[in-house]
């Protein structure tokens, strides 16, 4: 099918109580490339709030799911069938705790422990889209993950988010123009911040 979309998903929680939290890495990066476009999220009937235009001049829409990130999977599937969007053409952004914090690692399928890829996973089913993860370091100390993740970035990740969200929008473009191998050997071999 001629320019086909793409579907390139954020992953977080909804409402300004977790806008700037850890675990909504994946809404700060489409917003970063919502920039890019020029565009503004609209509500979308599939329960997500939608962009539709060209990212590094590839066709795509640009979904923020408006469910809690464990159940992002409803949404994403509905957007899959109402665009019409094979799942090797779905790109779901996400923070990841078990890679340093300014790091990105990209790769296809599989959900370790996320469990917002793990509803995706199921309500596609199917694990072949592909991933940006973007690193947000594990907590300090004992401080229980699931807390973590629902903070606000701190004061030095404050200053380098911005750097962050960049690289991570650019390695959803890479995707979008690359093969996944070509992408990851970019942006595999940068060093997170210190």
């Amino acid at each position: 099918m001629p320019d086909q979309p793409w579907l390139v998903v954020g992953l977080g929680n909804p409402g300004p109580k977790y806008a700037g939290n850890r675990h909504n890495a994946g809404f700060l990066v489409l917003d970063e490339l919502a920039g890019r476009v020029g565009g503004r999220f609209k509500a979308h009937k599939g329960r997500a709030d939608v962009i539709e235009g060209r990212v590094a001049g590839e066709r795509a829409l640009l979904a923020k799911p408006k469910s809690y990130m464990n159940e992002s999977g409803g949404p994403v599937a509905r957007l899959r069938d109402f665009y019409k969007v094979p799942v090797d053409r779905i790109v779901v952004v996400h923070d990841e705790l078990d890679i340093p914090f300014g790091a990105i690692r990209l790769k296809r399928g599989g959900t370790e422990s996320h469990n917002g890829p793990r509803s995706i996973s199921r309500a596609l089913g199917s694990k072949e889209y592909l991933r940006v993860r973007v690193g947000i370091g594990r907590p300090p100390g004992r401080q229980d993950p699931a807390d973590y993740v629902l903070k606000d970035f701190g004061g030095t990740e404050r200053k380098d988010l911005p750097f962050l969200l960049d690289r991570g929008a650019d390695a959803v473009e890479a995707l979008l123009t690359q093969t996944l191998e070509q992408a990851q050997n970019t942006f595999h071999a940068l060093e997170p911040f210190a």
